[in-house]
C-alpha cells in the first residue's frame, strides 16, 4: 500500500527550505499586520453573496428525481465497488484501498471544497436509511429515541480518529481485508444510529459526513439563510461552522494527523520506532500514542490560545474555543492540498483504472486499454514544492482573517487587539510546522 503522501522535498523547492520557513511565518505576521490596521469591523456574513443562482437552474438541482438520481448513483458505485473488494484479488491490484483513501478521503473534501456538503446527498448508509424508512413508512427524522445534544460532534471525532488510526497507525493499512472490515463496521454503526436517533445522528456521528460539511464551509455554492442556491465569498460561509461539543476536536482530528502523516515520514521518527518497538503490535502502539499524542496537542493548544483573552466572563471565555474554531478550517484544507495532492491525481488514475477491470480479466468498460496514468506532478517536483507551500500560506492567512473577523464580533473592544495575540502566535507556530514537516525531512 502506497502511504498517503504528496511528492517533493526540500531539494525541489525554488529556495532554500530556511528561507521558506521564515518567509512563511513572516509572511503570516505580515498579514496579521495588515488585517489589525484595514481590517476594523467585522466583514464575514453567511446573508452576502455575489449571485443568485437562477431559478430554472435550482428547481432542477432540487427536484427528487435529480436527488434519487444522485443517491442510487453513488449507491450502485457503493455496491459495484463492494462486489470488487470481495471478488477481486487480496493484493495492491484490489480497487478497494484506492477508492477508500483516495477517491473518499482526499476527493471527498476537494468535491465539498467547490460544491457544498456532498456527503449529505450521495451517503449510500443515508440512502439505504431514506429507503428503509419508506418501507417502514416512517420519517427519516424519527428515532427510538432523541439524540443526546451533550454528546454533540464527539461521535463523528472517535469516526475520523478511527479512520487516520487505520491509515496511520495500524500495521497494515492497505489491507484489503483490514479496510473491508472498517467499512462493515461504518456501515453497521452508521445505520443502527440512524436507527435509533433518526437522521440527526448521520449529522453529528457519520465521520465523512462531519468532514465533508466541515470543508463546505469554504465552498462558494451555498445556500443562503432563505434557502436560495448562491454563489458567496468562501470566507462567508466559515460563521456557520456549527458551535457544537466536540467541534474543536473534528478540526483538531484533521489538523493533527495531516502533521503525524508527515512527521512519521521523518527519518528521525522512523529510526525511533524502529528502536522502541519490538514487534509489529508493539511499532501499531507507539504510533498510536503519536497520532493521539500530535492531535491532542493541536486540540489543546488551541484551545488554551483562544481562552488567553481578557474582558469577558469565565461562561463567555469557555464558549471562544467553539467561536473560533472555524478559522482552523482554511488550514485544515491548506494542509489537505499540500500534503495529498500529487497522490490524489497520480492514484487517483490508476484506481479508476483497476476499477474499469476489478477482478484483473481484462475488461475493457471504458475503452481504458490504451490509458496509462499521467505523472505530470511527479514530473515537475519544484512546481509541486511551490503549490505545497502556497497552500499552507494561504490556508493560514485565510485563517488568520476569519480569526479576526470573529474576534472583532466576539471580544471586547478593549481586548480585541491583545485577545488575538495568543492565536497569532499559535498559527505562527502551525505554519512553520506545517512547512518544516512538509519539507524539513
Amino acid at each position: 500500500m502506497i502511504l498517503a503522501h504528496g511528492l517533493g522535498g526540500s531539494t525541489d523547492l525554488p529556495l532554500p527550505v530556511t528561507f521558506v520557513l521564515i518567509g512563511g511565518a513572516w509572511a503570516l505576521s505580515i498579514s496579521f499586520a495588515v488585517l489589525i490596521f484595514a481590517w476594523r469591523t467585522p466583514r464575514l456574513d453567511p446573508r452576502k453573496r455575489w449571485a443568485t443562482v437562477p431559478p430554472t437552474a435550482q428547481r432542477f438541482v432540487d427536484a427528487p428525481a435529480t436527488r434519487w438520481t444522485l443517491r442510487l448513483v453513488a449507491l450502485a458505485f457503493s455496491v459495484y465497488v463492494g462486489w470488487a473488494a470481495y471478488a477481486g484479488p487480496e493484493d495492491a491490484t484490489n480497487a478497494l484501498p484506492g477508492v477508500f483513501y483516495v477517491l473518499l478521503w482526499v476527493g471527498l473534501p476537494i468535491a465539498s471544497a467547490f460544491l457544498g456538503p456532498v456527503w449529505r446527498i450521495v451517503s449510500p448508509v443515508r440512502t439505504i436509511h431514506a429507503l428503509v424508512c419508506r418501507a417502514l413508512r416512517r420519517p427519516t427524522a424519527t428515532g427510538l429515541i432523541e439524540y443526546p445534544a451533550r454528546l454533540g460532534a464527539w461521535p463523528a471525532v472517535v469516526g475520523l480518529f478511527a479512520f487516520v488510526w487505520l491509515e496511520l497507525a495500524y500495521s497494515d493499512p492497505g489491507s484489503v481485508d483490514a479496510i473491508r472490515t472498517w467499512c462493515s463496521a461504518y456501515a453497521i454503526l452508521m445505520l443502527a444510529g440512524a436507527m435509533t436517533f433518526g437522521d440527526t445522528w448521520f449529522d453529528n456521528g457519520d465521520p465523512f459526513e462531519k468532514y465533508s460539511d466541515t470543508i463546505a464551509r469554504l465552498a462558494p455554492l451555498a445556500r443562503s439563510p432563505e434557502g436560495q442556491l448562491v454563489l458567496r465569498n468562501p470566507l462567508d460561509g466559515l460563521p456557520t461552522f456549527p458551535v457544537l461539543p466536540g467541534s474543536v476536536g473534528v478540526v483538531a482530528v484533521l489538523l493533527g494527523s495531516t502533521a503525524f502523516d508527515s512527521a512519521s515520514q521523518l527519518p528521525a521518527w522512523r529510526n525511533v520506532v524502529d528502536d522502541v518497538s519490538g514487534s509489529s503490535g508493539g511499532a501499531v502502539a507507539f504510533r498510536t500514542v503519536g497520532l493521539l499524542a500530535l492531535v491532542s496537542i493541536v486540540g489543546v493548544a488551541f484551545w488554551l490560545c483562544c481562552q488567553a483573552t481578557g474582558g469577558v466572563s469565565r461562561t463567555e471565555r469557555r464558549a471562544l474555543p467553539g467561536a473560533l474554531a472555524h478559522s482552523l478550517i482554511p488550514i485544515a484544507f491548506g494542509y489537505v492540498l499540500a500534503h495529498y495532492l500529487t497522490y490524489f491525481v497520480e492514484k487517483g488514475q490508476s484506481t479508476v483504472l483497476l476499477l474499469t477491470d476489478p477482478l484483473g480479466d481484462g475488461w475493457d468498460l471504458l475503452g481504458q486499454q490504451g490509458w496509462e496514468v499521467s505523472y505530470v506532478l511527479s514530473e515537475h517536483p519544484g512546481v509541486v514544492s511551490s503549490i505545497k507551500v502556497l497552500c499552507v500560506l494561504l490556508g493560514h492567512i485565510l485563517g488568520v482573517a476569519a480569526a479576526h473577523d470573529a474576534s472583532l464580533r466576539i471580544l471586547p473592544r478593549a481586548h480585541r487587539l491583545s485577545g488575538q495575540l495568543a492565536l497569532m502566535v499559535l498559527m505562527v507556530f502551525f505554519t512553520f510546522g506545517g512547512l518544516f514537516l512538509l519539507f524539513g525531512g
